[in-house]
């Protein structure tokens, strides 16, 4: 997504863009397909208020700088409620149509098993969170650094057709959306308070996948924690979670507030498959089918993809990158998107949107700098190219925190609407000023 980005925002700016990519003639373990921008995970890239929150923040700057994922992100959406989900299918088919069409950008089929040779004088990384072997030992051997890595999940999608709409029923938590079709978004499956304590034993007790030897330390990204690893740090802690049942009615049982609710989001435009929301798993294929089927109204759940648990790899752009994400020990190297340590879709897009400014910009002679930290863009690539500590670095969504304060704005929880709308508006002046 970030490659697929940058080299739009480069093409649009006039200059010629190449798009190296190696599927399909070598493949990973998460993609489908050889189409750019595929989604490997989710289909949802999350909240789209650009008041209140800062992903939808994010959403807002990439429409307002001419983004190609958001666009065709928004001409390809699919309900889900204040989010914005996609048909994932046709996103990334739209993408690819895009990049494909443009006068000014090639795209080579085919592995770059190494660091680009030096008549390549202006490289754009933006390998994702699957950076392929090869890669990966060229770009650790040049930077010197021990190889950084997280373990990302993929939670399990169902043929809509299968679902027991009987037991479950269509709502957005607390009946969010401005339309019908957004108040009935996602699929609800309730659990009374045993079925959720069995359903937890059989989690815990389910055969996960092993990891191999040099896998063992690999840490976990805290924003896409397997099921199983969130049941093991508590029992409730996936009813405070995925499984929350707050905002939700059961207009089976109006009169009965469940224990615990599993939600599907819609994952095509079809209405025909739905994925299990918050539920990665590291969970061994035939356990997972065994165990879901447990959540009411999926007993006969019939399923399209299983979930899986796959490395990713980013470096540490703190001590690597300048804050024109260029590498330090070869300027022509650009990084972007999930490599640097950012964790997202839109996260990652929005870096590749920078860099690719960046490098258009150079290419022209221009100098450009990088959006004031006020703006949720420059908050980002501030963090990864020096706000963040090198020695403790981990992937980041983005998030208000790495925001400075608005002054004479009040802190606390009861103040939190004002505080992010200051967050927000004073943003949006800032990245229209960026821009211009």
């Amino acid at each position: 997504m970030a490659g697929s980005e940058a080299a739009w925002q480069i093409a649009q700016m006039g200059v010629p863009a190449i798009i190296h990519e190696m599927r399909p003639n070598v493949e990973t373990f998460a993609h489908q397909t050889q189409n750019l921008a595929e989604l490997v995970c989710s289909n949802s890239f999350r909240s789209d208020d650009d008041e209140a929150n800062a992903v939808g923040l994010l959403h807002w700057e990439m429409r307002q700088a001419g983004g190609l994922i958001i666009e065709m992100g928004d001409a390809n959406s699919v309900p889900a409620g204040s989010a914005l989900a996609v048909d994932r299918d046709a996103f990334s088919e739209a993408v690819t149509a895009r990049i494909e069409a443009h006068p000014l950008i090639t795209v080579e089929r085919g592995e770059v098993a190494g660091i680009p040779p030096k008549e390549w004088d202006s490289v754009i990384i933006a390998t994702g969170p699957l950076t392929s072997v090869a890669l990966a030992e060229a770009v650790r051997d040049l930077t010197d650094e021990t190889s950084l890595a997280f373990f990302d999940a993929i939670a399990p999608i169902i043929y809509a057709e299968s679902i027991n709409m009987e037991k479950a029923w269509l709502q957005s938590r607390y009946d969010k959306g401005d339309t019908e079709e957004e108040r009935t978004a996602y699929i609800n499956c309730p659990m009374d308070e045993e079925q959720y304590n069995a359903f937890i034993d059989a989690l815990l007790a389910a055969e996960k996948t092993e990891f191999k030897d040099w896998e063992k330390d690999t840490p976990y990204f805290d924003g896409c924690l397997p099921i199983e690893v969130m049941a093991e740090r508590g029992r409730e802690t996936l009813r405070f979670g995925p499984m929350k049942p707050v905002g939700l009615t059961n207009p089976h049982q109006p009169q009965i507030k469940a224990h615990a609710v599993v939600q599907l989001r819609r994952d095509n435009a079809l209405g025909t498959l739905y994925n299990i929301v918050g539920f990665q798993t590291k969970m061994k294929y035939g356990a997972q089918a065994e165990v879901f089927k447990m959540i009411s109204g999926l007993e006969d759940a019939e399923f399209a993809r299983l979930g899986g648990i796959h490395r990713n790899t980013f470096i540490n752009s703190p001590r690597l990158l300048d804050d024109q994400m260029r590498l330090k020990a070869m300027p022509r190297l650009r990084f972007a998107g999930q490599i640097t340590g950012v964790e997202g879709y839109v996260e990652s897009t929005a870096m590749g949107l920078l860099a690719g400014r960046m490098a258009a910009s150079e290419r022209l002679g221009k100098s450009i700098t990088a959006p004031p930290n006020t703006t949720a863009m420059g908050a980002l690539i501030s963090h990864i190219t020096g706000g963040a500590a090198a020695k403790t670095f981990q992937p980041m969504n983005v998030n208000f925190g790495l925001f400075p304060l608005v002054d004479g704005v009040k802190g606390g929880r009861r103040n939190r609407p004002a505080r992010y709308k200051a967050y927000t508006d004073r943003a949006k002046a800032d990245w229209n000023a960026w821009l211009t």
